[in-house]
């Protein structure tokens, strides 16, 4: 089948190929992709910057999110028969949706939201879960409380701002002077045009803060939340808390406890709390959101879409950071 992957990290801008077809396991279901989408993680994934925490064996397809149709299912799968429309996020260990087929765990997927296209639905797993872990699962987001998102404008920053204002929060953010009225459009109650003025300066006594920027604006960020405030960072750096999670080695649990030192003494100096979440794949949560998409509360938002042959272009973009909500690949 064809797919698009790397064959080393660093340098290689991946090429399309023919691959083997996937293998199905018993709790596995496979699915027919119809639609792919491009986040910054498949970014970084090929440039090698998770390969200590995710040892992947190459050459690797990649690709975090997908919407399909259920072309068969293990012996072991009761949720999904053959025919079914689903969406949803691979386990890391067996990422790869930049391809025709994939096998993916009963777990990890959902039925696709009833009023979503594939495209639509494909931009949704990721970033979608993303929200979902930060602010209702780590942050438990209160009605009345308020949370700066920052990066409104990108993938996780339209989903989150939608999710937020949902759950009843006030919703400020950050983004360009070109994007300031399009985030008040999806529901922000207050922006930072970032190029004008200094987040940290303006904002004050804030519940929470998602950064998914760099360490100079997590550092930064303290200082916008209250006494007893959360500062959660989708970017790192990871802390050993994570490392423990993910069952990684005891040297890596005293990297990623080094790595995360500073941020975690400031955090500590300010009275807040600081925590690094690393989405993992939920068909649960999917269900859940699916639940709000079909009723309106939230809506995807896709920049533009790229054929499956121009994957390399669609993550060269990407990575410039100037997507406005998700960019999909059409298989």
């Amino acid at each position: 089948m064809q797919a698009f992957f790397i064959e080393r990290y660093g340098q290689d801008t991946g090429r399309l190929g023919q691959v083997p077809e996937p293998q199905v396991q018993a709790h596995e279901v496979l699915v027919q992709v119809h639609a792919s989408s491009v986040n910054l993680l498949d970014a970084k994934i090929a440039k090698g910057e998770f390969k200590l925490i995710l040892p992947y064996h190459l050459p690797l397809v990649l690709g975090n999110d997908l919407a399909g149709v259920v072309l068969r299912v293990g012996t072991e799968v009761r949720r999904f028969k053959p025919g079914d429309e689903v969406y949803g996020r691979p386990p890391q260990a067996r990422i790869g949706t930049f391809a025709e087929r994939i096998a993916v765990a009963e777990a990890a997927l959902a039925l696709k939201p009833s009023n979503l296209d594939m495209e639509h639905a494909a931009s949704v797993p990721l970033v979608g879960l993303t929200a979902w872990q930060v602010l209702v699962e780590t942050a438990q987001l209160k009605p009345g409380q308020k949370v700066l998102i920052h990066a409104g404008s990108g993938g996780v920053g339209t989903f989150a701002i939608q999710l937020a204002k949902h759950l009843g929060a006030f919703v400020a953010t950050t983004t360009s002077s070109a994007n300031v009225e399009w985030v008040k459009a999806l529901g922000a109650d207050l922006v930072i045009d970032y190029t004008r003025q200094s987040f940290d300066s303006l904002l004050h006594g804030y519940d929470l803060v998602l950064n998914s920027l760099d360490s100079a604006t997590l550092a930064r960020s303290l200082k916008v939340l209250k006494p007893g405030g959360l500062l959660v960072s989708i970017s790192g750096p990871p802390t050993a808390d994570f490392a423990r999670e993910q069952r990684l080695s005891w040297g890596l649990k005293q990297v990623m406890g080094l790595l995360s030192h500073g941020i975690r003494r400031k955090a500590r100096q300010a009275g807040v709390h600081y925590r690094f979440v690393f989405m993992r794949a939920s068909g649960e949560q999917l269900g859940e959101l699916s639940r709000l998409i079909e009723a309106g509360a939230i809506q995807p938002v896709i920049d533009r879409s790229y054929p499956l042959a121009s994957t390399a272009e669609a993550l060269k973009y990407v990575a410039q950071g100037r997507a406005k909500g998700k960019v999909v690949i059409k298989l």
